[in-house]
């Protein structure tokens, strides 16, 4: 008997051990990351009895050290853009997540269940972008075709097509000229005709607040994750909602092929899904949410990608066309706009 109850203890230390030992690895953004830890990252590890090992970086680098590592996973689990998924499911990086595991799942709105296919990705936040302009300079911008009119001409300011930013305002003009062919010719052509009454192509939008300030531009495509920044400025700022719609962009999770950790990276993903983690960070104004069930104040509303209406009208640009195009895009600009 004495000797069962010493084996007995023994298996419950090691047990014990073997929780206290797993470990999740995850990619993700540099951003937000305090309150990515208060809300999210703490409060899992207090439930899953593991410990989270986070990794941050721009996203080339975190690709990279994914398909470097691809025969022996050091990523469990990272959150990327949805044409960054797409290339790398294209590369054999990733595997399917098993979304019968995700209670969290049929709360999600559709356009986040399956944005690349297969089950590769599942998304966790979107976001709108339209057009920011000063109310009082301008009554108001009313469709995409606009940003190149005679009211704006000198006063207004595009993204590069480098940019998140740069392709969706580019297929929103094609939208408002009646041509959406993904190769954005039309657009690249009507932007190079209209290049001396842009102010600047702009890479961050931090540049637009300064210049919005000293009335150099009146209107910008923004995303709604930047809206903050602008309403909080002081100036007379308005968000539009043109005609066409509004464009933006989605981050999905995803999990990498064989690493060994699935069940528990299933486990994260969806405790990141849930009501009360997906309204934690909303109320925190981190991520707009991607579950449906999460309801929050229309003080924070205001600044996030909100509610069902506004995801199902969002007009995205599809990953494959993303990955696809991206080349020719870079190469039509850079003749026509940057000539």
């Amino acid at each position: 008997m004495k000797k069962l109850l010493c084996t007995t203890a023994a298996a419950l230390i090691a047990t014990g051990a073997q929780a206290q030992d797993r470990t999740l690895t995850i990619s993700v953004y540099s951003f937000a990351q305090d309150e990515f830890k208060e809300l999210v990252y703490d409060p899992f590890e207090a439930i899953c009895d593991c410990e989270l090992v986070v990794e941050t970086g721009n996203s080339v680098e975190r690709m990279a050290k994914i398909e470097a590592n691809a025969a022996s996973p050091v990523i469990d689990m990272a959150v990327v853009s949805t044409h960054d998924a797409l290339a790398a499911a294209r590369k054999g990086l990733l595997q399917p997540i098993d979304v019968s595991k995700l209670e969290s799942y049929d709360k999600l709105y559709d356009l986040a269940k399956d944005p690349i296919g297969d089950n590769m990705a599942v998304g966790y936040t979107f976001y709108a972008t339209s057009i920011v302009y000063r109310s009082d300079m301008i009554d108001s911008v009313d469709s995409w075709a606009d940003l190149l009119g005679p009211e704006l001409a000198g006063n207004v300011a595009l993204p590069d097509v480098t940019t998140n930013q740069g392709p969706p305002t580019l297929h929103m003009i094609g939208k408002a000229m009646g041509d959406t062919d993904p190769s954005l010719a039309a657009p690249i052509q009507a932007v190079a005709d209209h290049a001396d009454d842009i102010v600047t192509f702009y890479v961050r939008s931090s540049q637009l607040a300064q210049l919005m300030q000293q009335e150099e531009i009146w209107a910008a495509p923004v995303g709604r994750f930047a809206w903050g920044q602008f309403k909080d400025s002081g100036l007379p700022l308005a968000w539009a909602t043109p005609k066409e719609g509004q464009t933006g962009g989605m981050n999905v999770m995803v999990m990498t092929k064989d690493n060994g950790n699935e069940d528990l990276a299933l486990q994260f993903m969806d405790f990141w899904l849930s009501t009360d983690i997906q309204k934690a960070l909303a109320e925190a104004l981190v991520d707009s949410p991607a579950n449906a069930e999460v309801e929050v104040s229309d003080e924070i509303a205001e600044n996030l990608t909100y509610g069902a209406e506004t995801a199902n009208s969002l007009d995205l640009i599809p990953a494959d066309v993303i990955l696809d195009q991206r080349e020719n895009w870079l190469a039509e600009w850079n003749a026509k706009v940057l000539q």
